[in-house]
C-alpha cells in the first residue's frame, strides 16, 4: 500500500486512515487511548478497515492483547474527572472537552469536593483513576455511578475500566473520522 499524505486536521476519511504512512496514521489516531499512541502503532498492519466500527475493535482488541502491566499503565494515562488538572488545565483537548460536556467543569464546591474524595478513595482503593465514558451522563450520575463502582471488588473494576477506555476511544474516533456515525 503506497501511504498517502493526510490532512493535518480533522476529521479524516476512513481511506485517508488506511491510505496514511505509519507515521500519519498514528500521529491522527495516537491520542485516542489517552497518552497512549502505541495503541495506534499496535494495528497499523491490519489496514485496511472496513469501516469505523472496525478500527474501534481492533483498537481495542490490541488493548486486550497486552499484559496486565501495559494494561494498568494505560488506565493510569487516564485524568480523574474534575481533578487539579483539569484545573490547572492540563488536560489533553479530547479529555477536557468530554469533561467539559458532562458539566464536570461547572461543578459547585460541594460536587468539586465530593468528586475530590470519592476520586481519592478510589484511586487508593484501586491504584488507578476512575473511568468512565462520560458522554450522555450528568454530574449527578457520574457522582453516583463512581459511589457505586467502589463496590466493585478489584477484578471487576479493572475490567470495567478496560471496556470504557475503549467506549471513550469508540467516541474518540466518531469526531475524529468523517462519516462515523
Amino acid at each position: 500500500m503506497t501511504a498517502a499524505p493526510l490532512a493535518s486536521t480533522p476529521p479524516f476519511t476512513l481511506a485517508q486512515l488506511n491510505a496514511a504512512s505509519a507515521q500519519d496514521f498514528v500521529a491522527a489516531l495516537g491520542g485516542v487511548y489517552e497518552h497512549s499512541p502505541w495503541v495506534a502503532e499496535a494495528v497499523l498492519g491490519e489496514r485496511p478497515f472496513a469501516s469505523v466500527p472496525a478500527l474501534a475493535a481492533a483498537l481495542q482488541a490490541a488493548v486486550l492483547r497486552q499484559p496486565f502491566a501495559r494494561q494498568l499503565a494505560l488506565l493510569r494515562a487516564h485524568p480523574e474527572l474534575a481533578s487539579k488538572a483539569a484545573v490547572r488545565q492540563e488536560l489533553t483537548a479530547h479529555s477536557n472537552a468530554e469533561q467539559a460536556g458532562a458539566g464536570l467543569t461547572q461543578c459547585s464546591a460541594e460536587e468539586f469536593a465530593d468528586l475530590q474524595r470519592l476520586n481519592a478513595a478510589y484511586r487508593d482503593r484501586f491504584g488507578w483513576p476512575f473511568i468512565i465514558a462520560v458522554k450522555g451522563y450528568t454530574r449527578a450520575s457520574i457522582l453516583a455511578a463512581l459511589q457505586a463502582r467502589l463496590q466493585h471488588s478489584a477484578a471487576s473494576e479493572f475490567e470495567e475500566c478496560i471496556a470504557q477506555v475503549g467506549k471513550i476511544a469508540a467516541l474518540r474516533l466518531d469526531g475524529l473520522v468523517a462519516g462515523a456515525t
